[in-house]
């Protein structure tokens, strides 16, 4: 019994509130959370708020950071799915991001869509099957450019067995991370989509690391 209360413990609850116009009020969304917690006899850690469009990049708003903090049994408390992404595969492909590391995600106002539902399950499995199928679809473009582009005569990447000057294995990828991250594409997903077209299999790690000290890259 007391190696159950210590792992409870050591699970972290964070909420998650994002407002996209200065109309919206993003203590109604906090006061919501506080509500079901208390209700539900659970303490929140840490709350993420956001006053920014969904047309910006997942950095932007804060979903790099949240999925960067949560873990293997911790949870998240939202107040409805349409605060995490700009459209419903983003959403999808967050939503993924955060089950496959073990995070129960609850959405107060739409609680048939909580991972922890009596469905969970199964949401779990479709929410898996559409991110990997929009996966498969960019992976699927990419390739279909880049045949393109070499059809055409286009010189791609850098010699085979050439340095790269600037050091990094993910300058060859740079306009298509460009491209993602314009779209919204949550970091672990591109990276998925890189290790996917890349004998070397990199880090996530490296990759933040790579976007947030690349000039070009950090204006997005």
């Amino acid at each position: 019994m007391n190696k159950i209360r210590e792992n409870k413990k050591m699970s972290k609850v964070i909420g998650y509130c994002r407002i996209s116009s200065s109309w919206q009020d993003n203590d109604a969304q906090k006061q919501l959370i506080l509500e079901y917690a208390q209700r539900n006899r659970m303490i929140i850690d840490e709350f993420i708020e956001s006053e920014t469009s969904s047309r910006l990049t997942t950095k932007e708003r804060k979903i790099d950071e949240l999925i960067e903090k949560l873990n293997d049994g911790d949870s998240i408390l939202c107040a409805e799915l349409s605060r995490l992404g700009r459209n419903m595969m983003q959403t999808l492909n967050i939503i993924n991001s955060l089950v496959e590391k073990g995070v129960k995600i609850i959405f107060i106002r739409q609680p048939e869509l909580s991972t922890n539902s009596p469905h969970g399950k199964l949401l779990f499995a479709i929410y898996s099957y559409f991110a990997a199928a929009e996966l498969e679809y960019i992976s699927l473009r990419t390739k279909a450019g880049l045949a393109n582009a070499r059809a055409k005569g286009q010189l791609l990447g850098r010699p085979r067995g050439a340095k790269n000057s600037k050091g990094s294995p993910f300058d060859d990828y740079k306009l298509e991370i460009r491209k993602h991250l314009k779209l919204g594409i949550p970091v672990t997903i591109i990276l998925k989509i890189i290790n996917n077209n890349s004998i070397e299999k990199l880090t996530y790690s490296a990759l933040k690391y790579y976007i947030e000290h690349d000039q070009d890259l950090m204006k997005l």
